[in-house]
């Protein structure tokens, strides 16, 4: 039975909960145990505060024999990325650098969540700094893909991805500047959606105006991360590019009727390299959006110049945030950090305002794009889950990759864009391994994207389909 609990979706939880049918003590005794039984394998969660959650849980209980009003993730328990300040509890960012870090305050997103009635059990693992897509680290080692122990779950989200995949929780936090909530996401057979800039403002934030890396919520189902949403997301005026909406306006019913929506298929973006297993996977699926009613056209936006936007203002900011470690812990940081920081000490005035403008003009194409079409359906990632040990892809279907995030075109073009956008799973490989799809929708309209994601979830169950660890005792 408790098997069973760790894998019905966060909304049917949280309805038992309320019928009294389940207590958050039962959850919580149930995702520990799974933990327990699959973490030293996975190494998903890096920090538990399993005494505290226990007692967080009881005194849910309590609350609720009281007949106090329950707020809407009451009792639900929930990981928070090692990127996220969490008071009391250790917050390592990947980093050597801060291996003993406890915060004395919450990141804005952790403090909705526990408003909401989550029950924060511990931190979930992430590439140092979240740069990267491959979840691996000085401190504590590399995360492994449930579905294939030899694959990496992709990242930066990554132990957040796995916990969710494996059971171990109903909701998870992460974020996503060139792809970190849609790779693992991808490669673990779950959902995240990355956000519009400021639909969950980000505080405290040393670059409160960017609209590069956003928070968002991950989960097993569309419907669960629209819960998700309702309580993260919502105006904020310590945020200056807060959006006003309030939260609430994702607790509606994502039910809708696609006769006639239009929607761009891009099988590769415009010729991305795309490794033939992932093209099939997504080909497959295609004649599902049609018999949704969608009337499904081959299309591309023209996002030339994104290659360079992006890389531009990540170094940049790579070079902001953490500029100073590398001038006082060189020795503690990875090649590809040091790397990133170095191309953004070469920058100059006229070469981040060059790319400003260009990115200016790639959204003004992107707008006049998508008011032809509502949505632009393309891959995720442009492979599949690849060896654990490999840090990052070097080349696809034959062509060499510059960078180490070259691999992560396909995500991050759509990230300099300014869209949501969302990745659900679409299939698998003929060896079991994870495809997701990826839905863009127009300019902030995340709810329109969850919409979409819904009916085609729906339509195809793939959610369902659990890790082979998971079900084996």
């Amino acid at each position: 039975m408790k098997e069973d609990i760790c894998f019905l979706p966060a909304t049917e939880l949280s309805r038992r909960i309320r019928r009294k049918d389940l207590s958050a003590r039962e959850l919580m005794q149930a995702s520990l145990a799974q933990i327990e039984r699959l973490n030293p394998k996975l190494n998903a969660i890096v920090t538990l505060h399993a005494e505290q959650a226990m007692a967080q849980a009881l005194a849910a209980d309590e609350k609720q024999a009281r007949g106090e009003t329950l707020a809407a993730l009451h009792g639900l328990p929930v990981a928070h990325k090692d990127l996220f300040l969490t008071r009391g509890m250790r917050t390592t960012f990947g980093s050597s650098i801060f291996k003993d870090f406890v915060p004395d305050r919450n990141l804005l997103i952790v403090d909705r969540l526990q408003a909401a009635g989550a029950i924060s059990i511990g931190k979930t693992n992430t590439p140092e700094f979240g740069a990267g897509s491959q979840t691996f680290n000085a401190v504590f080692g590399k995360t492994l893909n449930p579905y294939d122990s030899s694959k990496t779950c992709g990242g930066s989200s990554g132990g957040a991805a796995v916990a969710l995949a494996a059971g171990m929780v109903p909701l998870a936090d992460g974020s996503d500047m060139g792809g970190s909530l849609r790779c693992p996401a991808n490669f673990c057979n779950i959902v995240g959606l990355r956000t519009s800039p400021g639909r969950v403002p980000v505080w405290p934030a040393k670059t409160g105006w960017s609209t590069l890396g956003v928070e968002g919520p991950m989960a097993r189902t569309v419907e669960d991360c629209a819960l998700m949403l309702s309580v993260i997301a919502g105006w904020d005026a310590r945020s200056p590019i807060a959006i006003a909406e309030p939260g609430s306006a994702f607790a509606r019913p994502l039910v809708r009727d696609f006769k006639g929506v239009r929607i761009a298929w891009s099988a590769d973006l415009g010729g991305l390299p795309l490794d033939a297993r992932v093209a099939a996977v997504l080909a497959s699926q295609r004649p599902s959006f049609a018999a949704l009613g969608c009337s499904v056209e081959d299309a591309t936006p023209d996002l030339s110049d994104a290659d360079g936007i992006f890389k531009t203002l990540r170094a940049w900011q790579f070079e902001l945030s953490y500029g100073e470690h590398l001038d006082r812990h060189r020795d503690l940081l990875k090649d590809t950090v040091i790397w990133n920081i170095e191309v953004g000490r070469k920058l100059t005035g006229p070469s981040v305002g060059a790319a400003e403008a260009k990115r200016t003009a790639l959204f003004e194409r992107m707008r006049n794009f998508m008011q032809r079409y509502e949505f632009l359906i393309l891959p995720v990632n442009q492979v599949p889950p690849f060896d654990v040990d490999v840090p990052y892809v070097n080349e696809i279907e034959g062509v060499a990759m510059e960078t180490y995030i070259d691999w992560m075109k396909s995500c991050y073009y759509i990230t300099i864009t300014g869209h949501p956008a969302i990745s659900v799973p679409c299939g698998f490989t003929a060896d079991g391994l994870p495809v997701g799809v990826q839905i863009v929708g127009r300019h902030q309209d995340d709810f329109g994207v969850l919409q979409l994601a819904y009916a085609f979830e729906q339509s195809t169950q793939l959610w369902k389909r659990r890790p082979p660890m998971a079900d084996a005792l």
